[in-house]
């Protein structure tokens, strides 16, 4: 993986981390519906970021090293699997 990637989806789960711990303070502290719902949409937000840094780190490593050595098929098969998971979100 990519160090400056690395670094970026780290520090990303790190704010997760604190903002899933927020989320639970929330429900047990039994604040307001839609407060718990706009930090979960953070949250979601937050994941998302994760999930396109993790893309282009596969892109720009896995996916070129994969089309320089001739594996051009599991290359497009990786490239169109993490098309249809997005797909499902």
């Amino acid at each position: 993986m990519k160090k400056e990637i690395k670094n970026k989806v780290g520090r990303r789960l790190k704010i997760i981390s604190g903002q899933i711990k927020g989320l639970q303070r929330m429900v047990d502290e039994d604040e307001y519906c839609v407060d718990i719902i706009t930090q979960t949409s953070a949250v979601r937000k937050a994941l998302s970021a994760v999930e396109d840094l993790m893309l282009e780190n596969h892109l720009s490593t896995h996916v070129v090293e994969q089309m320089k050595g001739g594996k051009h098929k599991k290359a497009i098969k990786e490239i169109l699997d993490v098309y249809k998971v997005s797909k499902n979100k």
